[in-house]
């Protein structure tokens, strides 16, 4: 109960640092933000009350209807059983938009069985086989380092005007699950 609150508390502060930066192009993003700190809040309320512990990466992930294209796509790939992985792990967590802004035809050629190997290896291109919760990306950035993905790729990891950027793609909210960390980001992380 009181881990329960914990996130609460963790998630409303970052909605609230979400919601004091630009405002611009912000509103969307922001939207998004809340309605993913709202599902994740209900959802973990109602599973902890239930079995008494955090949720890991896919069940997060499968709670959340802007996740169902990489839930999909994870369950094409058959690759479940490493997002419940014991971890740690961190997931870089791209929207359904993200895969929406792929050049068409592309999303529907990588969920053919013969593409299943390339699917795979760009799903895996969005997991640090480590623990980076926000405090530590932004050391990473400061030290000019790279992140090992799954994958085997080195990703850059930078700090712009105070947001985190993982292969130049904006890191939009974090969330802790109890294997490690999900980071939503807006792109796709192709290797």
């Amino acid at each position: 109960m009181l881990k329960t609150i914990y996130n609460s508390l963790i998630i409303a502060i970052i909605i609230t640092l979400l919601f004091s930066c630009s405002q611009e192009n912000d509103s969307i993003d922001n939207q998004i933000t809340q309605e993913i700190s709202e599902n994740i809040h209900n959802r973990q309320a109602s599973i902890e009350a239930v079995e008494g512990e955090q949720l890991t990466a896919l069940q997060v992930a499968m709670s959340i209807p802007e996740f169902s294209t990489l839930v999909s796509a994870i369950e094409t790939a058959g690759v479940e059983d490493a997002v419940v992985n014991t971890g740690p792990l961190t997931i870089f967590a791209p929207l359904n938009t993200a895969f929406e802004d792929l050049p068409e035809g592309t999303l529907e050629n990588l969920v053919r069985i013969q593409n299943r190997a390339t699917l795979i290896n760009i799903l895996i291109n969005h997991v640090a086989p480590s623990n980076y919760p926000e405090k530590q990306l932004r050391k990473e950035a400061k030290k000019g380092r790279k992140l090992y993905m799954a994958s085997g790729e080195y990703l850059i990891i930078e700090e712009i005007d105070d947001e985190i950027f993982i292969g130049g793609s904006k890191i939009l909210k974090s969330v802790d699950v109890s294997n490690g960390w999900i980071h939503v980001i807006d792109d796709v992380l192709i290797p």
